[in-house]
């Protein structure tokens, strides 16, 4: 049987940063296992390729949801990333680490050396930023992150001039002092390319002796000894291999499979393991519970002047930006979609600001979200404003399925479960006619397609909510840190309670869900949970 010091299962977004900081030293053996397979591919680095692997099952997970009465029993579409970098080798790339404000929470709530002050230094070391240091940035890291610049379309402007005009002040950094405005995006390239912990940790870890990858490798459970986790078996091209860890065994397999690899090793909560039949190691019934996640709901207008589905609509367009791209490394393929936005209060009594919004110069009606590829912009010129409200008090779960390893989990996100949400929503909704009613939107809006004139009403409103809106693809908690063993799953250190040598270090940990997107404060878990596992070793 192999033996490695570290044992690290998922390659995503906190799994390369763990196999990056702990193997940096030279001292320990690490091996990190994923489900997927490499990350050398076209519509991964190209960054607005996004589109193309929203929907390819070669590098995505492609969950559905159960039927959620809170959306009227549609099933939600979650795509996670099953490859190298994980979701960050497929999300928008949007770069948002949250509010301060959202980390001291996590602090109050029970988790010393998780406040603002705390999280800060570990959110500078992993960054380089284009626009260099300072004391909210940081410069040097392997994560670069990218301002958008001159590639912005020119409706991005008048969507800022938009935001003045409907009284929100422009934020020229959502990252820097205050998040509150409205401004243009960062997101996670470099050159052109997209950034994920794919490219930004592991290309330097996989070189190094004591770190070996294995790809196409899927974690079916956690071998414990006692009340010790000693290793982990999976399954790599039909034939199960098991592999012992002589530290730790980490689990950075994100919101929904590090739960449920936590419940088929038999920790979680005791009667649902009984009814599927799984022998009960650790009764831990918080596993896959607090499940928290991101609602969004987009409105579609046809436009009066160029958006960039007149560039990438007709195929001579996509011609020549492709080789734009290809000769530049430039224009709208070197981009998210999503290039402008802000985080604003949808009413002046919210204490801080409680909706991120988003603007697309381009429009698809015609691809739903996970039925088909985004590779084909609507034949007129249109673009999208969106809305998500950044802290839902609506709370979800993650079930097995069955206890056969490879059954897809259930993921029951029961949206739109408490009033707050629900006012929250058409909140969002009427902001969203507030910002096209601004005299900068009017001049270039010719009609409102969806939702449409006709829904005026809250009532009518909450309906086109249930029957339109969907996840922003950012779930959290389900591995939550807390300080009370019998509803959070870890410590402030990510040590699993009940087990030694086992720890949950990804977006799962999350007390709560962090105002904006994801991806950068799971790297932070990352690299600060490199640093608390090396502190736990240094004298061993």
């Amino acid at each position: 049987m192999r033996e490695f010091d570290f044992v690290i299962v998922g390659a995503g977004s906190a799994g390369c940063v763990l196999a990056d900081r702990l193997s940096e030293n030279g001292k320990y053996t690490v091996c990190l296992l994923e489900a997927g397979g490499s990350d050398l591919n076209f519509w991964i680095w190209m960054p607005i390729g996004y589109g193309k692997a929203f929907y390819n099952r070669g590098i995505n997970w492609m969950y559905q949801t159960e039927a959620d009465p809170g959306l009227n029993n549609r099933k939600g579409y979650w795509p996670r990333g099953k490859v190298l970098g994980g979701s960050s080798s497929i999300n928008a790339m949007v770069y948002i680490r949250g509010q301060h404000a959202d980390f001291d929470d996590w602090k109050a709530l029970g988790n010393p050396g998780w406040g603002w002050s705390d999280v800060l230094p570990y959110f500078k070391r992993s960054e380089h930023n284009d626009r260099g240091t300072c004391d909210y940035r940081g410069s040097g890291g392997p994560l670069h992150v990218s301002s958008i610049g001159g590639n912005a379309h020119p409706l991005c402007d008048t969507f800022l001039q938009a935001g003045k005009e409907a009284g929100f002040r422009l934020n020229d950094d959502f990252n820097g002092a205050d998040q509150e405005g409205v401004g243009c995006y960062q997101i996670s390239a470099k050159s052109g390319l997209r950034m994920s912990t794919a490219r930004a940790y592991l290309s330097s870890a996989k070189r190094r002796p004591n770190v070996t990858v294995e790809t196409y490798a899927h974690t079916l459970k956690v071998l414990l000894d006692g009340k010790r986790a000693t290793g982990v078996v999976y399954r790599r091209h039909n034939v199960d291999h098991t592999i012992a860890a002589r530290r730790e065994v980490i689990l950075s397999a994100g919101a929904v499979n590090s739960p449920q690899i936590l419940m088929l090793s038999g920790i979680g909560r005791a009667e649902e393991l009984k009814g599927k039949g799984l022998e009960v190691a650790i009764d831990r019934p918080g596993v896959g519970q607090n499940l928290q996640d991101h609602l969004g709901l987009d409105y579609l207008y046809r436009s009066k002047v160029p958006t960039l589905n007149n560039q990438l609509y007709p195929w001579w367009g996509k011609l020549l930006q492709g080789i734009r791209y290809v000769m530049t490394r430039g224009g709208p393929l070197a981009l998210s979609l999503n290039q402008a936005g802000g985080f604003v209060r949808s009413n002046p009594d919210r204490e801080r600001p409680n909706m991120q919004l988003y603007f697309s110069p381009v429009s698809y009606t015609k691809a739903p979200k996970g039925q088909r590829p985004l590779m084909n912009p609507d034949p007129f010129p249109g673009f999208l404003l969106g809305f998500q409200p950044t802290r839902p008090s609506s709370r979800g779960h993650i079930a097995l399925r069955t206890a056969h390893p490879t059954d897809t989990p259930e993921i029951h996100p029961n949206s739109l479960s408490t009033n707050h949400d629900l006012v929250e929503m058409v909140e969002g909704c009427k902001l969203m006619r507030k910002l096209a009613d601004t005299p900068a939107l009017r001049s270039v809006i010719d009609a409102e397609i969806s939702p449409g004139p006709k829904v005026q009403s809250d009532e009518d409103m909450l309906e086109d909510v249930r029957n339109r809106c969907s996840t922003v693809f950012h779930p959290v908690s389900t591995c939550r840190m807390g300080p009370d063993n019998t509803v959070d799953v870890v410590d402030a250190r990510l040590r699993v309670y009940g087990v030694r040598g086992l720890r949950v270090v990804d977006a799962s940990i999350f007390p709560t869900v962090t105002s904006g997107n994801t991806n950068a404060p799971a790297i932070m878990v990352g690299e600060k949970g490199a640093d608390l596992i090396l502190e736990d070793h240094k004298a061993a």
